[in-house]
């Protein structure tokens, strides 16, 4: 049986908040996005480490395709330059269809123009595992919940 290979999917949002501050909410405040996408995202709790720090571990309740999922992740690296933030799914629902699974996010910021870049890259357990598409979409739709409440 051959390994499937691993596989990046990438998708790239302009956002009108300032990306400062999404980059700051999403690596050193995630537990505050509960308040602002609280369709999507449930809790998030620090298990390990400190907020916002390379080796700390989060723990995520959220709302998945319609259903109540958790993830575990292991933040394996930060560039507080470039705004990148890349994390490791170590435990949960995801890991039931991936191998592996990695969450990175880029915030870009020129001027008025902000942006935001989520890659995933993961290696699927069989051939039939399909995609993450839904799982970008419910970050891009996170994305949108954080700009809108910096809007307002």
């Amino acid at each position: 049986k051959k390994n499937e290979p691993q596989r990046k999917l990438v998708s790239e949002i302009n956002i009108k908040c300032d990306g400062d501050v999404f980059y700051e909410v999403y690596t050193h405040r995630p537990h505050h996005i509960s308040s602002m996408s609280p369709d999507n995202i449930q809790n998030v709790d620090v298990h390990e480490g400190e907020w916002g720090s390379v080796g700390s571990v989060n723990y995520w309740n959220f709302i998945h395709d319609g259903k109540e999922v958790v993830a575990k992740e292991k933040v394996e690296d930060i560039d507080e330059e470039k705004k990148l933030m890349k994390k490791r799914i170590i435990e949960g629902d995801i890991l039931e269809d991936y191998k592996s699974f990695y969450v990175t996010v880029h915030v870009e910021t020129k001027g008025e123009n902000n942006s935001v870049t989520w890659i995933l890259e993961y290696e699927k357990k069989n051939a039939n595992v399909p995609d993450p598409h839904t799982l970008m979409e419910f970050l891009l739709n996170v994305t949108k919940d954080i700009e809108n409440h910096h809007i307002k």
